[in-house]
């Protein structure tokens, strides 16, 4: 290793293990100065005796080199160098004590953390605002804060966490002021939200709170604010071109935005290993990195490759938002490639370790992210094991082939399959230990995803980028990017289906850990120096496209209407959320749910690629947990008409939905009793009844009817029972007994009963008395069979469901 490199990993490693000491042996700071004064003089002192020693004497014979000094041993050398060490060490210490907050400074927010009272703090909006589907949570900058019997407020300093209910829409910048109770984030043996805030410098918090806008003011940088106001255009252009929950991992993927994702979705990504495609990460840009090396590699040299590789990464870190986890994952990312250009791994390492330095100058807490540690190890696997992995394969392979043949196979194994490998296996203790379990599948499932992820990539963010130009440019390239995000969701979850993919390990040791990586180093330098990767091959570019307009007219014509009229009853807790497709092709969508990501994936699945409009919206029950999934996901799929039945000011959600309406100039109608609408081809959807607390549908096509009391009350309850028998049941607000009587159903007596609950349903339902009226019948539950989806062609009936 060359003295420089030795030095600076050295220096590193002190560094950071300073840091680390501090942690858990708390000392005041004023000790870490003196330590750090004492070796300093004792460090200036070495370096002038070894200048002395070194020296040449006067009357020393010439030597052939006509050198001035004589070089030390390797001993003397680490002897002159501890010092060095152990100022990088106390010096480390000492910067992770001073950055820590100050619990008694009156002028910081800390300070009025943990009353018993409300406080009145008022801020800048100081990163993009987290949406979640029931609330949202904004970082602020906290300016100043008003106290109890003051007249002025008190100027001080610090960010808080505030969260807010949802509906309201905020960006970067906005002054607001919030009311609540400021706490310290909790922790517990499990998990402390106090350390993850504190990644960010956030000591505070405050939930439930009540927020009002400042609108004469406005804060941050204007490009930071420029940056995020691109980030929502994107965002709103991704819902656009892509259907759900295609959209929504490509909002993950692209923007780093997540919280669109279904559940289950994020589940299956868990479960198989691959986070990384969608969580912004030195090992997401590490693996991007890679593998847009190797695609420009190709087509434009291995120099240029590299170049516009970094750029690529640039912009992405600017799409994404640019906020400090992303950018230390970019530079983890960036970090990775060079290494591999480098070519020498000691290098790449020495780089790797000041990398980290920097990083964690800037925050301390950085090295107890477990997305540093996450991104650290993916990229030292990266730089100390792919090669070796490759060069092995090509062996392995040449005793079956000859090497010509074994270096053409290695390339795109190497880059696609052994290039993750690499990294994986260096984070899997780290996966171990904070997460308890480690995933097998994801050895299988990577090789078979990570493929695509540049054509993912590449193709979705130039569709994205033309739609910000023009909207219809952007939709014609999204023809070519929705195939590979298509496949990544359905490869995913048919390797999460595959039995005993994860191996669950519960709490594991730290020293485990620590003895692991000791063992994982030691073997790694002990070996001989990397060699070169192989050349990849490259794709057959038209052969590529033929096969994307192939799956593509494949999945618009498996779209098409198929002349039968369908009934979905969407998963959506208890609350109602049906989704109406007629057979010329019309959608209409009663209700929506509580959750944005469960109503967006849904109707993203359902509804055809590339025409997501919904012909009618109707709001049959203006409670807030049916109407509270709408607002948001309405901007991804608009409506062209609205019929409203119901109070208006019932609940917050339907004030909410109403404003947005309003806003976008959607036509609103007022359902009235025996009110019909016409889906074509004889199917009629009629209002049977109809009152502040909603209506009472029934559609007919022929023989077959649906009842759909979801807005019914007890002054309703007698007219439905005068329709007759139906085909189809759905009973009222998710089995609630007096509203669902034994003689209203045997009057009805439906040939299928659907119901809509929650399995985990607050309040019980449904109750017990429901279920034993509608024993004998065939009942479907939501929280037992997922979705449910009936279709007729108006005299027979078909019946399938999620599970």
């Amino acid at each position: 290793m060359q003295p420089a490199i030795f030095s600076l990993t050295w220096i590193s490693l002190a560094y950071l293990g300073g840091i680390v000491l501090a942690r858990y042996l708390t000392k005041p700071t004023e000790l870490w100065l003196n330590l750090i004064i004492g070796s300093a003089t004792i460090a200036f002192m070495t370096i002038i005796l070894r200048a002395l020693l070194e020296r040449k004497p006067k009357n020393a014979p010439p030597k052939e080199n006509n050198s001035e000094s004589t070089p030390l041993s390797q001993e003397r050398q680490f002897f002159f160098f501890l010092p060095l060490l152990l100022l990088a060490f106390f010096f480390g210490a000492f910067h992770f004590q001073k950055s820590q907050p100050v619990d008694d400074d009156p002028f910081s927010i800390i300070w009025f953390t943990d009353r018993e009272y409300e406080s009145l703090v008022t801020g800048v909006i100081s990163d993009s605002p987290d949406y979640r589907d029931t609330y949202t949570n904004l970082q602020l900058d906290v300016k100043h804060i008003d106290q109890l019997g003051k007249r002025q407020p008190l100027y001080v300093h610090g960010k808080i966490l505030v969260r807010v209910d949802a509906g309201d829409t905020y960006h970067y910048g906005d002054y607001i002021r919030v009311r609540g109770i400021l706490e310290t984030p909790p922790e517990n043996e499990e998990f402390s939200y106090k350390d993850y805030l504190a990644l960010s410098g956030i000591h505070a918090y405050m939930r439930n709170a009540t927020a009002t806008f400042l609108p004469e003011e406005r804060g941050g940088l204007a490009v930071m604010a420029a940056i995020y106001n691109l980030r929502e255009r994107a965002l709103a252009n991704i819902y656009k071109l892509f259907p759900d929950p295609e959209a929504s991992l490509l909002a993950g993927i692209l923007l780093g935005i997540e919280t669109g994702i279904p559940a289950d979705v994020q589940e299956a990504f868990k479960n198989t290993g691959t986070t990384h495609i969608i969580a912004i990460s030195g090992f997401n840009i590490t693996i991007i990195a890679g593998l847009f090396m190797t695609l420009f590699g190709n087509l434009f040299g291995k120099r240029k490759g590299a170049i516009l590789a970094i750029f690529g990464i640039a912009v992405y870190t600017i799409l994404v938002g640019a906020d400090a986890a992303v950018v230390r994952a970019a530079l983890m990312g960036g970090l990775g490639l060079l290494g591999r250009q480098l070519g020498r791994r000691q290098d790449g390492v020495a780089s790797l370790l000041f990398v980290a330095v920097v990083m964690a100058y800037f925050n301390p807490m950085v090295l107890w992210d477990v997305g540093f540690q996450l991104s650290f190890a993916a990229t030292a696997g990266l730089i100390l094991y792919a090669e070796p992995l490759a060069n092995w394969f090509v062996r392995f392979t040449s005793r079956f082939t000859s090497e010509e043949n074994a270096q053409k196979i290695a390339g795109p194994i190497g880059e696609y399959i052994l290039f993750t490998l690499a990294a994986q296996f260096a984070t899997i203790p780290i996966m171990a230990y904070h997460f308890g379990r480690i995933s097998l599948i994801s050895f299988l499932a990577n090789p078979f995803i990570l493929p695509v992820q540049p054509a993912v990539m590449i193709f979705g963010g130039v569709a994205l980028i033309a739609s910000l130009i023009f909207l219809p440019l952007g939709q014609l390239f999204a023809i070519f990017a929705l195939p590979f995000t298509t496949y990544t969701i359905r490869m995913v979850e048919f390797f999460d289906r595959m039995p005993h993919g994860v191996i669950v390990l519960g709490d594991t040791k730290l020293a485990l850990i620590i003895f692991i990586y000791a063992l994982m180093l030691t073997l790694t330098f002990a070996g001989s120096r990397l060699k070169a990767f192989a050349k990849p091959l490259k794709s057959t570019t038209i052969f590529a496209i033929l096969l994307i307009l192939t799956i593509q007219v494949w999945r618009v014509t498996l779209a098409l209407p198929d002349g039968r009229l369908h009934l979905i009853f969407l998963d959506v807790g208890s609350a109602d959320a049906i989704l109406i497709q007629t057979p010329n092709g019309a959608n209409i969508l009663i209700n929506g749910g509580e959750r944005i990501s469960d109503l967006s994936a849904a109707l993203g699945e359902r509804l055809p690629p590339f025409h997501r409009d919904i012909d009618w919206l109707i709001v049959a029950s203006p409670q807030n947990e049916d109407l509270a999934a709408l607002p948001r996901t309405l901007e991804r799929f608009p409506p062209q008409q609205v019929l409203w039945s119901g109070n208006r000011e019932a609940s917050h959600a339907a004030r909410d939905l109403e404003k947005y309406l309003v806003h976008e100039e959607i036509q609103i109608t007022d359902a009235e009793k025996d009110q019909v609408l016409d889906l074509g081809e004889g199917i009629s959807l009629r209002i049977q009844a109809a009152g502040t607390r909603g209506a009472v549908l029934l559609i007919q096509w022929n023989s077959f009817r649906a009842l759909l009391p979801i807005g019914m009350d007890f002054s309703t309850l007698d007219e439905s029972q005068k329709i007759g028998a139906v085909s189809l049941l759905l009973l009222a607000d998710s089995g609630y007994a007096p509203i669902n009587p034994p003689e209203w159903v045997d009057t009805l007596n439906p040939q299928v009963i659907i119901l809509s609950v929650a399995a985990d349903d607050w309040s019980g339902l449904p109750n017990k008395s429901t279920l034993r009226a509608v024993e004998g019948y065939s009942l479907l539950r939501t929280d037992e069979n997922g979705w449910i989806h009936v279709s007729t062609d108006g005299v027979q009936m078909w019946v399938e469901s999620e599970r």
